[in-house]
């Protein structure tokens, strides 16, 4: 595996800010675009504090730039890249512009809550934490709120033994997380290769090498739509597929003994989210896609539990074919009746 792109320390008798709010943009819907600016200039702290810049992976449309002139109302910067490079590439070019001691990656369709800085600063001031990252809600095209994640402690502070658990499992959003940029410039940026989990494998990097803070309020918003990079990679199973490789990249972060048996649970739990994936796929796409997602799961894991869960799928297929089908002969009988 090729290493990770370098991150150069910004250079020169440059000025820099606390924090580096980046928002990187693909061809973004205005909506909701408008609303992750509004979000973070509600609590913009100047820009001698902050730097908010969006950085447009080469949109085929000027949505982002004419959103970030009007919303941003030249507090905001922009830049454009030439073509589109890809998430990974595109994040790391979020960090190389980045200015700020911290760095925090907004996508173009997620957002924060009042006092996200403020009370994620108290933990940059209180510990030598290499990362901070909040409770995070996960909320629908129209923002409503569909979950939140998880409470891994009750007040703030920092982190356990967190290099195990995000092995085994993700558990940082993106907007609810950032990183110091002196982090990144030590460990490297995201890999290039990975489309669907370059963000874990990060956060794995940096925790065999620093510690997490961890603050227990909810105070960003991760949006969940069927126009989302995520929705269009789980349908051709590419997801999972890409976890399967990750698994074993990250197993080196531990020692071989620990490293395996954490594999083993990092593939145990990401075949049961591909069943679930599967099932949501049935009712809402059709057979095929949600037949990709079963097929890798039983790659990443086929224990007792696993093959249930299989069985339970065509059991819900089976209803579902029967439903279709007794809807179909009503219709009929209905028309012929007519006739």
């Amino acid at each position: 595996m090729l290493p990770p792109p370098l991150i150069p320390g910004t250079e020169g008798p440059v000025t820099r800010p606390y924090w580096s709010v980046m928002i990187p943009t693909y061809s973004p819907r205005a909506e909701y675009l408008e609303e992750t600016l509004k979000s973070v200039l509600q609590q913009d702290p100047g820009p001698e504090q902050m730097q908010i810049e969006v950085i447009d992976d080469g949109s085929m449309d000027k949505t982002a730039s004419e959103i970030t002139r009007r919303v941003g109302a030249g507090r905001v910067t922009f830049h454009a890249e030439p073509q589109n490079r890809g998430l990974a590439n595109t994040w790391n070019r979020c960090l190389e512009r980045a200015r700020g001691d911290w760095v925090h990656i907004l996508h173009q369709d997620d957002f924060v809550l009042p006092g996200f800085y403020d009370l994620l600063r108290k933990g940059a001031q209180q510990s030598d934490a290499g990362a901070l990252f909040c409770r995070c809600a996960t909320v629908n095209s129209t923002g409503h709120w569909l979950g939140t994640s998880e409470l891994h402690r009750g007040f703030a502070g920092l982190l356990d033994d967190w290099h195990a658990k995000i092995t085994v499992e993700q558990l940082i959003r993106c907007p609810a997380i950032m990183v110091r940029r002196a982090v990144y410039e030590q460990l490297g940026g995201f890999l290039p290769h990975l489309q669907f989990v370059p963000d874990w494998e990060m956060w794995q990097r940096i925790a065999s090498q620093f510690p997490f803070w961890f603050e227990p309020s909810i105070l960003a918003c991760y949006r969940v739509h069927s126009d989302s990079a995520t929705s269009r990679i789980r349908s051709n199973a590419s997801d999972v597929r890409e976890v399967r490789e990750m698994i074993e990249l990250t197993a080196a972060y531990h020692s071989p003994a620990r490293g395996r048996m954490l594999a083993r649970k990092a593939r145990s739990w990401y075949a049961k989210v591909a069943l679930f994936n599967a099932r949501d796929l049935l009712v809402n796409v059709g057979f095929t896609p949600a037949w990709r997602q079963i097929v890798e799961a039983l790659r990443l894991c086929h224990s007792p539990r696993v093959i249930w869960k299989i069985c339970s799928f065509f059991g819900l297929w089976f209803r579902i074919i029967a439903s279709r089908l007794k809807r179909r002969i009503k219709s009929r009988s209905n028309a012929s009746g007519h006739s």
